[in-house]
């Protein structure tokens, strides 16, 4: 499938939708936003880095909030740092880019981040013809790199949270709310009332079986 410059969403909401589709409705489909400390310290770091000047350092150029596109995955983004790499071994002058997402925290349990650049890297392969095999996600409170290597399995799981991620914003169906741990360092907690929301379809439960019986 191809989507049109019409159905283009914004590239970040693949991580909303492995982090909680509740909290990716919330945000693409309602149109609701909430920020907190955490989310704060992350957009202001990408605000810092899609400041900068492009640079030059020898066989390495770098570019600073590239527009990214495309229509296979129906996305759009900005790119934090795309670093291109001359191929001394190619005979002519070649220049490989290589992604680099720029995060607060530190590395994650699940794939989120590395979705997300892994479609960076696949809106970077359709827009520049050309082949993408790793990028690195730099992480804030470590002040370290984490390189991620754009295997078929990634990117199948890229391709899949995409396409659901489309599924999901033309349903226009937020999903019910469900507590869990890491609801508690959401941003959208206030919003999302995942606590009281559960405690109320309990009672109301309770309420249909005592009816019934």
């Amino acid at each position: 499938m191809t989507y049109t410059e019409d159905d283009l969403l914004p590239l970040s909401g693949l991580q909303h939708l492995l982090f909680c589709e509740r909290q990716c409705a919330l945000i693409h489909i309602e149109q609701v936003w909430a920020e907190n400390r955490l989310t704060a310290e992350g957009r202001i770091m990408h605000e810092r880095v899609h400041e900068a000047d492009r640079e030059s350092r020898g066989d390495v150029r770098i570019e600073y909030a590239m527009p990214l596109r495309s229509l296979r995955l129906g996305l759009i983004a900005k790119a934090d740092v795309v670093e291109f790499h001359r191929d001394t071994e190619h005979p002519d002058d070649v220049w490989r880019p290589f992604p680099v997402e720029y995060k607060r925290g530190k590395p994650k349990k699940g794939n989120y981040d590395k979705v997300q650049l892994c479609a960076q890297a696949m809106c970077l392969e359709e827009m520049l013809d050309v082949g993408i095999q790793d990028g690195a996600l730099f992480y804030g409170k470590t002040r370290r790199r984490q390189d991620v290597v754009f295997d078929s399995a990634l990117r199948q799981e890229t391709e899949d949270a995409a396409k659901r991620f489309h599924e999901l914003v033309e349903s226009g169906v937020t999903p019910k709310a469900v507590y869990m741990k890491k609801c508690d360092n959401c941003s959208m907690y206030d919003l999302c009332m995942p606590k009281t929301v559960e405690k109320a379809r309990s009672i109301n439960s309770y309420l249909v079986d005592a009816i019934r019986e």
